[in-house]
């Protein structure tokens, strides 16, 4: 199993009051300040910001939303012998799957019907593909041969896997899922729904993409920076997600980006960076990854058709 690669960090918290000190968990709270948890979520930096005015109700959220991180991590891990996606990947089928798992599938189904199969978490064979190919000495930096690209498409196609409340099976054996382009902002999406059911009212969550629940204490929006930019995005009860080919690298510096195009299997850079803003974290995360891959006025055509998504091309 290939190395968990390390995912650049291109969006940046601002999000505390000016001259607020937000506090770890578990330190002791002043009133009316935030508790904020860090950790790790399949691979990346994880944040939470919590406001509430009771602080010990606000501690015992955050250590349940650690909870459910580390729950759901177990599911969605690639790289984790006995997660649920590692068992199905093996196995090539999976018997009562966990309901995460499923939902996370038709979310995925529906992005990649609306972007032509531009998101494809069926993408891990090719994505294996290259790594296989450049752990090679003397690698051709053009990626792998044109044969070992139409092999590894050959188990690509979100279309080859059947799924429902009682099965996930690949149709075709070699077939592998990655979730590395959904399953972070799902994550945050399934904890801004445990701080809201636990009457949070004001949160800002980043799980590897970030979600922001109602506004600051003072009525501000929260606001994320995106890197390299200069761009500050204000949010209210929204999410981001920024996606960029540039954030791994197969090779070193000069190489093929990761974000690869399961319909050609070729890694194409049409944008340097991609942030989505949307309702939801999860559906941002997918749509950022397709639209790495899709033409500027292709993007533009669909945004009518996706409800409170806008985009950030750079």
């Amino acid at each position: 199993m290939q190395a968990n690669p390390t995912r650049r960090r291109f969006i940046g918290i601002s999000a505390a009051a000016a001259g607020l000190a937000l506090l770890p968990f578990g330190a002791a709270a002043l009133p009316d300040e935030a508790v904020r948890w860090r950790g790790r979520a399949l691979g990346a930096e994880a944040e939470l910001i919590v406001h509430h005015p009771d602080q010990e109700h606000a501690k015992r959220l955050v250590a349940r939303a650690a909870a459910e991180i580390a729950r759901l991590e177990r599911i969605f891990s690639l790289y984790t012998a006995d997660s649920a996606l590692s068992t199905l990947n093996r196995q090539g089928a999976l018997a009562a799957p966990p309901a995460e798992l499923v939902e996370v599938l038709e979310i995925s189904r529906d992005v990649w019907t609306v972007s032509d199969g531009a998101f494809d978490p069926t993408i891990q064979p090719l994505w294996l593909a290259y790594a296989d190919h450049f752990a090679t000495p003397g690698a051709d930096p053009a990626g792998p041969p044109a044969e070992a690209i139409k092999q590894a498409l050959a188990r690509v196609g979100l279309g080859k896997v059947a799924f429902n409340r009682d099965r996930i099976a690949f149709s075709r054996p070699g077939m592998a899922l990655t979730l590395n382009g959904i399953a972070q902002g799902f994550i945050t999406d399934r904890i801004v729904d445990l701080l809201a059911a636990g009457g949070v009212e004001s949160a800002l969550t980043d799980a590897g993409e970030i979600r922001a629940l109602g506004r600051r204490p003072d009525g501000s929006p929260w606001r994320v920076g995106i890197a390299g930019s200069g761009e500050r995005i204000d949010l209210v009860d929204r999410a981001i997600a920024t996606s960029s080919p540039s954030g791994f690298r197969f090779g070193g510096a000069s190489g093929p980006g990761h974000i690869l195009d399961p319909r050609s299997g070729l890694s194409i850079s049409r944008h340097r960076s991609v942030s989505v803003l949307a309702p939801e974290a999860a559906r941002a995360d997918a749509l950022a990854t397709a639209f790495c891959l899709m033409p500027t006025a292709d993007i533009e055509a669909l945004l009518p058709s996706l409800p409170g998504v806008e985009v950030r091309l750079a």
